[in-house]
């Protein structure tokens, strides 16, 4: 959707990608570092990171009810790895998320930094297989029956979507493939 304002979440991991991708596709992006920039967007991208840093740079202000709110009104949310990690219902081990998708994820499940990898996907509901790159990956380990996979990797589910959320366990800004960003702003 062509001059769809978008934001990125700005506080840490690798945004400025997400918003190069965002731009070349049209969209009008806006890098989100308070609150306040989440006013008037149509749609929300939680790049990967670390969630558990990412939680301590959100603290002091009520991020994940803003967070809540700006879905409760209609935008839409993508979240690669580390937000991925946030939107879950459930995190292993626990900690803080959205509760916006239905599924369980484990936090570091393919490994530490040095076992990350890339990957081909299937991923039938695109019109071709997707390459995935997976840094110190997150894995959804359920998922409720409200989730659509949208990608595998040895048949696990590693893209997902719940209504106007998107979840990748991976990096999609790091494969040089917007088809992700794109379903992004067709949700938006």
């Amino acid at each position: 959707m062509s001059g769809a304002r978008v934001g990125v979440l700005a506080l840490q991991g690798d945004f400025a990608a997400h918003a190069r991708i965002l731009r070349a596709l049209g969209a009008e992006v806006s890098e989100v570092r308070r609150l306040a920039d989440l006013e008037g967007l149509r749609a929300l991208v939680l790049p990967g990171g670390e969630s558990t840093a990412l939680l301590r740079l959100m603290d002091g202000a009520p991020w994940l009810d803003a967070l809540r709110a700006f879905h409760a009104e209609g935008g839409a949310l993508l979240g690669t790895c580390a937000g991925a990690i946030l939107l879950a219902r459930e995190v292993q081990p626990p900690q803080p998320s959205l509760g916006l998708l239905d599924a369980v994820v484990e936090r570091n499940a393919y490994g530490r930094q040095t076992e990350s990898f890339e990957a081909e996907l299937a991923a039938p509901t695109f019109d071709a297989p997707m390459r995935g790159v997976f840094i110190r990956a997150p894995r959804l380990t359920a998922t409720g029956p409200a989730v659509e996979v949208l990608a595998r990797l040895s048949g696990e589910p590693v893209l997902v979507r719940q209504g106007r959320v998107l979840a990748a366990t991976f990096h999609p800004e790091m494969a040089a493939d917007d088809r992700l960003h794109r379903c992004l702003l067709d949700q938006g």
